[in-house]
Formats: structure tokens, C-alpha cells, sequence
């Protein structure tokens, strides 16, 4: 099936200044990208889209996800842990309303249940249940009890034998990432950010054991000694990073080319502006939102100054922060860390694609037709992606999820 979205706004990606033209999709996949006034007139296409008043970008990538942090703006669960029933329906409801807010990757950071997140990815892609892209993780493991949360207790043993263990069973399961809580965590466990949970040895145990596997890390860390062990174990994302020294930004604008980073804001903001009820203490994780919007507001300009890839993704999945919030994040980097609108889009599709490491992220020949068409300009307000009703359309590999209104079928 050829689609043709003609005279319409095109935001490829890259941060560049979006510019009228026509896009030709072939099958699954971008086929011409042509600029001007009524480009591609002449093609032939069984379907055709009127872009006029429209912006056409990739689809949203989410670099910090968590499907089975249950709550989303369809539902919310005031309990976090769920039996394992009701957390299988909440992740596949989750990844639904995700792709129904724009967002058609997903890269997780961690899960509350075992097997949930491969079976979700292997049952998206074989069309049995909407939802986006999804690099499937399992359990966050940090070693059991160390920052006095339970997540769970697959291989939770000590040492570089206990790591490669527990890699080879997500080989096995079908992960892709294994997210590996290096820090320890304020909003839990007041004073712990600096804890360094990992010995050198069971991080690079881990290391050696994921690029031997074919799979990727995903690390919590805080501190400059956590920060620097995931970038010697290889991880392939940071999250937060909040206490880095100069000495680490230094590191991380050196080595920029090989990782990437999400900050996490989403969380943090939204933890100061809940208003919980008088039985909930959120005391702890106010404060500590505070303390890392606070030093985040001078680190992630830094390094995005210095060229390190900064990503979308902020926790999403509590109460005070369900899931299908999550395009608060490009806003909260325009407003908080004085990134233009374009470079938080940029963040949002090209950065979240190579992430991905998918040909998604970019409207470019040969590329992955995940496309939204946008009722507005999101390059002068972001905050327009928040509203999934300015989503005039939502194609993910050709497929129309959401098809526009002025839907011309052609012969």
C-alpha cells in the first residue's frame, strides 16, 4: 500500500527548521521525501493524506519506560506492586496508551514482573495487541535489599558469577536491556544517591557477559564513582546522573558517542506538584525532586552544550505521574533546562531512534514509516504533543493506528 501525505509541514528529526513538502510511503517504509509547493503531485498512491495547516514528524520515542508501573491517565492504582495478573494488564494497557498519545518506541528501563515485558514486545510485533516498538527489559536488579526496595529476587545473589547468571536467563527470556540499579535512591531511602551498589568486578562481569549476549545496559546512577562504572561496563544509557563532577561531565562529553542519556525530569516535577493525600508522605521524594531538578538544571545544558545525546523519559507510572503523561518531558526541557522546541523534539525522535537502534526517529527515505501528523506547530509549542487529540494522525510501519479525517481513498 502506497500512502501519499502531501502539502504538509515536515519536521524530519534533526532539529532543523521544518519546511513544506510532500512524503510517499511505500509498504513499511519511507519512500520519498520531497520539498516544495505540492511535491509529488504526480505520484501514484492508494491513499491519500491532506497535510495543509499540519506537521508531519516522527513518531515519539520514550528513552525511560515502565509498563508496569501500573498507573496510567486511563487508570489509576494507588498500590504499586499488583499481582502478577493484574500487572500483565496494566503493561499491555500501558503500551497501548502510550501509542495512542504518539509515542511508537519505547525503550524500557526496568520492570515489577518477570517475562511480562518480552512477551508484551513478542505479542506487539506479531499484531496481537497495539502498542509501540518496545526493547524489552525484566527485573531491575540491584542487589537484594541494598536500598530497601524489593525488586525482586531473579539471581539477586553477589558477585561476577551472580551478573553473568542473570544475563544469560534474560538472553533466555528475550530481553534486550537489563537495567542495573547502580545508585542508591533519595526518594526511597533518604542519603542513599551516593551509594554505589556494584563492586567493579559484578559491573564488569555484567559488561563483558551483555555485549558477548548481544544485549544492552540500562543504568540507574547518581553519584561520579556510579556513573563512571556503568560507562566502564559499556552501559548503553545513564539515567539521572544528578551528582556529576566535572571530572564525570568531562568523561561523558568524551565518550558522548557511545551512550546516551535521559535525566528523568518528568518524575522529579511531578513529585513537587503532587498534592498527596494527608496518609501518603511524600516528604522524601519532594525533596529530593528539589535537590536533582535543581543540580540537573545546570548539568543537562552542560552537557548538551558539550554534545551528549539527551533523551525523553521521566519515570512514568506512578499515581501523581501515570503513563500517557509522558510528552510532559519535552516541555519540562523547554521550560527547565532552556532547550529550544526543536531540540526537545530532536531529542524526542531522532536521539530516541538511535537509541532504538532502529531506522525510526527521522522522516527520511528508507526510514521506518512511524509518523505522526500534528495539528499545530509542536516546533513553536511542544506542549500541543500533551493533547493526543492534536494527533490527527498515528502510523507506525505504514499502518495507520489513527487515521486523519481527510482520508482520501484512491481507484
Amino acid at each position: 500500500m502506497r500512502t501519499l501525505i502531501r502539502q504538509v509541514s515536515i519536521f524530519d528529526g534533526t532539529g532543523i527548521a521544518s519546511q513544506l513538502g510532500s512524503v510517499l510511503v511505500d509498504g513499511e517504509r519511507i519512500a520519498r521525501v520531497a520539498l516544495g509547493e505540492d511535491a509529488l503531485a504526480g505520484e501514484a498512491a492508494e491513499v491519500v493524506i491532506d497535510g495543509t495547516g499540519k506537521t508531519l514528524m516522527p513518531g515519539l520515542v520514550d528513552a525511560h519506560t515502565h509498563l508496569t508501573w501500573a498507573s496510567s491517565v486511563e487508570k489509576i492504582y494507588h498500590q504499586f506492586i499488583l499481582p502478577p495478573e493484574e500487572l500483565r494488564v496494566a503493561a499491555w494497557r500501558n503500551a497501548r496508551v502510550l501509542l495512542d498519545h504518539g509515542f511508537t518506541s519505547l525503550y524500557s528501563a526496568g520492570a515489577l514482573g518477570d517475562q511480562i515485558e518480552p512477551e508484551l514486545a513478542a505479542a506487539i510485533e506479531a499484531g496481537d495487541t497495539p502498542g509501540p516498538r518496545l526493547v524489552p527489559s525484566t527485573l531491575e536488579r540491584s542487589p537484594e535489599g541494598a536500598e530497601g526496595v524489593d525488586t525482586g529476587n531473579v539471581f539477586n545473589g553477589r558477585g561476577p558469577d551472580a551478573m553473568r547468571r542473570f544475563v544469560a536467563y534474560c538472553k533466555d527470556e528475550g530481553v534486550k536491556s537489563i537495567k542495573l540499579v547502580v545508585s542508591g535512591e533519595d526518594a526511597l531511602k533518604p542519603g542513599s544517591a551516593m551509594d554505589v551498589l556494584y563492586t567493579r568486578e559484578e559491573m564488569m562481569a555484567a559488561g563483558k557477559a551483555t555485549s558477548e549476549a548481544g544485549l544492552w545496559i540500562a543504568c540507574h546512577t547518581y553519584s561520579p564513582e556510579a556513573i563512571g562504572l556503568a560507562l566502564d561496563a559499556g552501559a548503553r544509557i545513564l539515567y539521572h546522573c544528578s551528582f556529576a563532577d566535572e571530572a564525570t561531565i568531562a568523561r561523558m562529553a568524551a565518550e558522548k558517542d557511545r551512550f546516551f542519556y535521559a535525566p528523568g525530569a518528568g518524575v522529579s516535577v511531578a513529585a513537587l506538584e503532587a498534592s498527596p493525600p494527608p496518609h501518603v508522605d511524600m516528604t522524601h521524594m519532594k525533596a529530593s525532586a528539589a535537590q536533582r531538578m535543581e543540580l540537573e538544571g545546570r548539568l543537562v545544558p552542560e552537557l548538551k552544550r558539550r554534545g551528549v545525546r539527551v533523551l525523553i523519559g521521566g519515570d512514568y507510572g506512578f499515581p501523581f505521574n501515570p503513563n500517557g503523561r509522558n510528552a510532559r518531558d519535552l516541555d519540562h526541557f523547554v521550560t527547565y533546562f532552556g532547550f529550544t522546541p526543536a531540540e526537545a523534539l530532536q531529542a524526542a525522535t531522532q536521539y530516541g531512534g538511535e537509541l532504538m537502534g532502529l531506522e525510526v526517529g527521522l522522516v527520511r527515505e528508507g526510514y521506518l514509516a512511524d509518523l505522526l501528523l500534528v495539528d499545530g506547530d509542536p516546533t513553536q509549542d511542544v506542549a500541543i504533543l500533551q493533547d493526543k487529540d492534536r494527533l490527527a494522525m498515528i502510523m507506525k510501519g505504514g499502518v495507520l493506528y489513527k487515521a486523519p479525517a481527510n482520508l482520501e481513498a484512491v481507484g
